[in-house]
């Protein structure tokens, strides 16, 4: 059987892709080994913001006497608390088989393997197979942990962010090795379900990538929760034992732990699905090189999403899931990465999007800056979440917004405003010049906008 567009992976890059090629009069079909909704649904964003959400409440119950309110020592089921996650994952993989039927785009539980540029073999999961012939093919098969042979990986006592999602019982003790996105998201999560917490992080920062400023605060804030750090040093070693582990750091520390997360980074998915036998090139770690168009260099093959190894988010997979297919059904349309929110729900959340300030300094752009504090924002405080900072950077000739940087209550919803600001090339005085409702919490937005001119109101 013949198609305009086969797609390997049904994740955020994959499943869009094709709804996206459905919805222009396509004929798809997408090869899925798993579950349809990927990493991201199945294992990332999705159960990770659902155990997010369970901890706000704890941590809210927990403030209540300060707004004279008892809720005396909250309890936690941790078998419903985990047992919610699935739900609401069931719930969503739901509503994308639904979508898939109501667009009509044909979906083999699989393995697809190319075979030529416009044949694919699939491994089907009964054990039989097939081969598909195909017009474009999209390589969408994402990436999965990565871990050091060295630390005992074993899925039960040394875990990756897979199989921490599956815990039956709350650990009492966890170090995690890698003070990156996941990480830290994981750290607050187990830190307010009462777990001794210790982060690992061989760079003088946890979340390294961040505003310097925003890293320092986060620091700070995740020492206040009782999260142990440290930093600067790498692992000599991870000895398991019958009670958990014990890892000695470079500096000859020791730490012992129930349980072991590893969250350093991510490996492609690129291997055995006949990427050499069709002759599409793969990047030292294994990624996929694409041009703005989402091609390889065979031009009717295509890769979205992490095994393209532009920006590991699965809004940016879905960006270029649409990308490909739209420039497949004949429209000329490219990737701009120039404008990418990234959200970290830790607490308090960091969201960013743009150019840092020591970025501008590295690149020798020159910037003008306006902060706001949380502190100062009246929905803040009333609602006990003060702390934290929205950050604007602007072009000091053009005004227009190069970047923001944002850590506070609600800083991943906060962070659209920002973006939608630089897409448009608004500039620090038009978004300080639009009338923001009050109050709220996108005053701090608008404040931050002022100050970039030296012009807010409550500082």
């Amino acid at each position: 059987m013949a198609y305009k567009t086969v797609i390997l992976g049904g994740g955020p890059g994959g499943y869009v892709a094709a709804i996206r090629a459905a919805q222009l009069g396509a004929k798809v079909l997408v090869v899925e080994k798993d579950r349809l909704g990927g990493t991201c649904l199945n294992r990332g964003c999705i159960p990770t913001k659902a155990l997010v959400s369970g901890t706000e409440i704890l941590r809210a119950l927990r403030k209540g006497p300060e707004f004279g309110i008892s809720a005396d020592n909250p309890v936690v089921d941790f078998s419903l608390f985990m047992g919610r996650k699935n739900q609401v994952v069931q719930r969503l993989a739901a509503g994308i088989s639904y979508l898939f039927k109501k667009n009509r785009i044909g979906i083999v539980k699989g393995t697809g393997k190319l075979l030529s540029p416009n044949t694919v073999h699939i491994a089907k999961e009964d054990g039989s197979s097939e081969e598909v012939k195909a017009e474009n093919i999209i390589i969408a098969t994402g990436s999965r942990p990565a871990v050091n042979p060295s630390w005992g990986y074993d899925g039960t006592t040394v875990l990756t962010s897979d199989e921490i999602l599956n815990l039956t019982e709350k650990p009492k003790s966890l170090a995690i090795i890698g003070g990156g996105v996941i990480g830290c998201e994981f750290a607050c999560i187990f830190a307010e379900l009462g777990t001794e917490v210790t982060i690992v992080e061989i760079m003088p920062s946890i979340l390294g990538t961040l505003d310097q400023e925003a890293a320092r605060l986060m620091q700070t804030l995740f020492k206040k929760q009782g999260i142990n750090l440290k930093t600067g040093t790498g692992i000599q070693k991870v000895i398991k034992g019958p009670g958990g582990v014990t890892v000695t750091l470079e500096t000859g520390e020791e730490i012992k732990a129930d349980k072991m997360l590893v969250s350093v980074g991510r490996a492609f998915n690129t291997e055995g699905i006949g990427l050499d036998t069709v002759g599409v090139e793969t990047g030292p770690k294994g990624e996929i090189p694409v041009n703005s168009r989402m091609q390889t260099g065979i031009g009717n093959i295509y890769a979205i999403g992490d095994v393209t190894n532009k920006i590991q988010l699965a809004h940016v997979a879905s960006a270029q899931g649409i990308a490909a297919v739209e420039h497949i059904m004949g429209k000329e349309i490219e990737m701009d990465y120039t404008v990418v929110p990234n959200c970290i729900f830790t607490y308090p959340e960091v969201s960013s999007v743009g150019i840092t300030g020591q970025l501008a300094a590295e690149q020798g752009i020159a910037v003008k800056t306006g902060k706001f504090p949380f502190m100062a924002t009246g929905r803040a405080l009333a609602a006990g979440q003060a702390e934290g900072f929205v950050k604007i950077i602007a072009d000091p000739v053009t005004d227009k917004i190069l970047g923001a940087t944002i850590v506070g209550p609600h800083a991943a919803d906060l962070i659209a405003e920002a973006a939608l600001a630089m897409k448009l090339g608004a500039t620090a005085e038009q978004l300080a010049g639009t009338i923001h409702a009050h109050p709220t919490l996108a005053e701090a937005v608008m404040e931050a906008a002022e100050a970039v001119h030296g012009l807010s109101i409550h500082i």
